[in-house]
């Protein structure tokens, strides 16, 4: 006999999210806008100590919680840790998407929005970036005059790099009188640019942030969202008592720590990241103004084959010309290393102002 299972309409028409790539490991990773350069060598002795019985016990979060907030600069009550930067996402689907319901984002942007929404059975409405990745702020304050229930805003913006002011947000909050605003800022350590001290000012802002990026712990999976006490505790009651494992939060404690080996590995990106793409001006390819630890390239039409090319040589880029057209790719700044041999790459491989398509 074949079994009916009572599948959710919403799951029946989507397709599964599987990671881009696997087989990754001893490859030059320049796909996934991690730290390559690796964490603090302070999480590596901290996981160390943990012991077999504390491996034993379910997760105990108040004071480790309390620490994290301070390394955020909030009050303890104003942070809800969470099972990654994917999970800070997923639970104001939990808190306030009905089926039906609209929530509004602008493309190109992290698929994550959509996967959720979709899932949720939410109506997605998507403004999209300007040809040079302008964020259609215009749009979007006509667009939160219908009330949708969230507007996700990614800044840095992952893949274009742009970085909305902070004047233009205020713009959005003031406009958004029924909506609940989540500035994502899994790249904030790299831009410089925060909203956290405007929780207190704003009831409807929530702030994503995650200890991927910069801190290099992503396979640790530690997010965070950042609000005021009251609209946080909405978000609470949506969440599962224990979220988060003990070796996130100690690794992510000894990473809050040491917070010299962050800012040293920003600065190195920041400089890097310069210097690659002056020398891809140089062979001719176009770049968008990223304020992240990566740059969104334009190859044209040879490009596809290019890095196809340079992923057979061991070098992993984030080919994005499906979304954006041919030629288009995320590149994440890796250690000076890194960068220098995919520079020599694309050289080898015969690319440069006078051979691109």
């Amino acid at each position: 006999m074949t079994a009916q299972l009572p599948v959710r309409k919403a799951i029946l028409e989507r397709r599964t999210y599987d990671a881009p790539a696997e087989g990754r490991e001893g490859k030059v990773r320049l796909d996934f806008n991690e730290n390559t350069a690796g964490c603090s060598p302070a999480v590596t002795r901290a996981l160390r100590k943990i012991s077999t019985k504390q491996l034993a016990m379910y997760p105990e979060y108040q004071q480790r919680s309390a620490r994290l907030a301070r390394y955020f600069g909030v009050q303890p009550e104003e942070l809800l840790l969470t099972n990654g930067g994917d999970d800070a996402l997923r639970v104001f689907f939990d808190t306030f998407v009905d089926p039906g319901s609209s929530v509004l984002i602008c493309d190109p942007t992290f698929p994550m929005y959509r996967y959720y929404a979709e899932i949720a059975g939410a109506r997605v409405d998507a403004l999209r970036y300007g040809r040079e990745m302008e964020f259609p702020l215009a749009g979007i304050l006509a667009e939160l005059e219908k009330e949708p229930r969230v507007l996700f805003i990614a800044n840095p913006n992952n893949p274009t790099g742009t970085l909305l002011q902070v004047e233009a947000i205020e713009k959005i909050l003031r406009a958004a009188t029924k909506t609940a605003i989540v500035i994502d800022e899994a790249y904030a350590e790299f831009s410089g640019v925060t909203l956290v001290s405007y929780i207190k000012k704003h009831p409807h802002l929530f702030i994503a942030r995650t200890f991927s990026k910069a801190a290099g712990l992503a396979a640790l999976r530690l997010g965070a969202v950042i609000a005021g006490a009251e609209s946080l505790s909405y978000l609470r009651r949506a969440m599962p008592p224990f979220p988060v494992n003990l070796a996130a939060l100690v690794a992510a404690e000894a990473a809050a720590r040491d917070r010299a080996t962050i800012r040293r590995r920003v600065r190195e990106i920041h400089r890097d990241r310069v210097w690659f793409e002056g020398e891809l001006h140089d062979l001719g390819v176009k770049t968008f103004p990223s304020a992240g630890n990566f740059l969104l390239a334009n190859f044209g039409p040879g490009g596809p084959g290019l890095f196809q090319e340079i992923e057979r040589e061991g070098i992993l880029l984030r080919d994005r010309s499906k979304e954006l057209g041919a030629g288009f790719v995320r590149i994440t700044v890796g250690t000076q290393a890194e960068m220098k041999l995919l520079l020599k790459k694309i050289k080898r491989l015969g690319f440069s102002a006078d051979t691109r398509p």
